[in-house]
């Protein structure tokens, strides 16, 4: 289980840092938004979820992709715009959907969506659930505490994931969230659970007893999830908002360290291999493929 989990977030790890290199390459177009040092959360949240429940991601979602689908190749190429990608190469980062794994890029737009999909559910009496993740600024919109208000007002099979990465786009969240997430979401009368640390074990550990007691009774619940986006908002961002400093104590913590101590040198070398590996056929696949024709791009 641990080499899964290491190998699953280096595996997304490498992905994001190999599109900066593809950028600079003119290999990618437009932007995207990486999830760099947030590997533990989709990772240890998805490793707890069973396999045919709907996952309802945001714009910064690579990680909650990978680790819920193992789709590299697929997701590679869409991001490179070909044919082969999960969505023809039409989605591109942000508008992606496979099997049960949706997203767009509307902060907070995904939870009114999520919340119907587990309406849906519910009266399917399909036992499913819908995990819906949301970044700490998605919690300045409105129409997240609406979709809160009716989960619990109708019970429905949905999980919250809040992944508080410290900053909305540049703002610290001391800046743009006034009082306490845990305690907002009480407002509501839900149960909340949260995470201080970066451990992917402790991340698996509590959402399973989330998903084991959703399993058990039909309750939405939120799990909050402190980590770090050690890379910019976007591939733009020069990150002048922030000191090195933090940056630092937040480095020290880094969860795929932290998981690989606890393996030996020598299966850790061979996980690192395979990973880059993977990543690099992925790259070459995409660009064996063509672009997607301009005609059926408005289809």
């Amino acid at each position: 289980m641990l080499k899964k989990m290491y190998e699953q977030m280096l595996l997304i790890r490498e992905f994001e840092e190999v599109l900066t290199s593809l950028f600079h390459e003119g290999l990618l177009f437009g932007t995207t938004h990486c999830c760099i040092g947030q590997e533990a959360v989709a990772v240890g949240v998805l490793s707890a979820t069973d396999s045919d429940d709907v996952v309802v991601s945001n714009h910064r979602g690579h990680g909650h992709f990978i680790a819920f689908t193992d789709d590299v190749e697929g997701l590679m190429a869409e991001i490179m715009g070909r044919e082969t990608g999960v969505c023809g190469g039409r989605g591109g980062s942000q508008h992606l959907h496979t099997k049960n794994f949706y997203n767009n890029g509307i902060t907070g737009g995904m939870a009114p969506i999520a919340t119907g999909m587990a309406l849906a559910e519910k009266i399917k009496g399909s036992g499913k659930k819908v995990i819906s993740f949301l970044g700490d600024g998605a919690l300045a919109q409105g129409v997240v505490y609406e979709s809160w208000n009716m989960a619990q007002l109708w019970k429905l099979p949905i999980l919250y994931i809040i992944e508080n990465n410290q900053y909305a786009m540049s703002t610290h969240i001391s800046k743009h969230f006034a009082g306490d997430i845990c305690e907002r979401a009480k407002g509501f009368n839900f149960k909340t659970t949260r995470v201080t640390n970066e451990s992917v074990e402790e991340i698996y550990k509590v959402t399973k007893k989330i998903i084991s007691e959703m399993n058990h009774w039909v309750i939405p619940q939120i799990l909050v999830c402190d980590t770090f986006r050690y890379c910019g908002h976007s591939k733009s961002d020069d990150l002048c908002y922030r000191s090195r400093e933090e940056e630092a104590l937040w480095l020290e913590k880094d969860p795929i360290i932290m998981l690989g101590a606890k393996l030996s040198i020598d299966n850790r070398n061979i996980i690192i291999d395979r990973v880059k590996k993977r990543i690099q056929n992925a790259i070459r696949k995409s660009e064996s493929s063509s672009f997607q024709d301009r005609k059926r791009l408005l289809l």
